[in-house]
């Protein structure tokens, strides 16, 4: 996703329970050199090679974070809001958040598309 919170890149499709991660390490994303990457907890060894890995930091067990890093934290915060209202404006669409029983090569790939292509034309990313 870009500054205009647009999609730029989907990963093939998962049948069955896939965790995300096991899914970002064999999908090879085309980030430039130079790109920042916001990802949270549940990602935490995954690292793509000069690309800035943008991530929350966690509260010390019985400490309190410093006034900086919470400042920071909320930052990305509001970025990651963000990006997930366009998620959401994705998920608007019924058919790709329900059970896909297409099995034809490629029409799995196809269900996520469309919505994802409808939001950019019809402006939902307008946050």
């Amino acid at each position: 996703m870009n500054a205009l919170l647009t999609i730029l890149f989907l990963s093939d499709t998962y049948g069955g329970r896939v965790h995300e991660k096991r899914i970002a390490a064999a999908t090879p994303y085309p980030l430039p050199a130079g790109s920042r990457l916001l990802q949270d907890l549940g990602f935490l060894a995954f690292t793509l090679p000069q690309v800035a890995i943008l991530m929350p930091t966690k509260k010390p067990r019985g400490q309190e974070l410093p006034w900086e890093q919470q400042l920071a934290n909320q930052a990305l915060h509001h970025r990651r809001l963000r990006i997930e209202h366009v998620n959401s404006s994705v998920k608007r669409c019924r058919i790709v958040k329900d059970r896909i029983r297409l099995w034809k090569a490629g029409v799995r790939d196809l269900v996520m598309e469309d919505p994802v292509a409808t939001d950019g034309l019809i402006g939902i990313n307008s946050y």
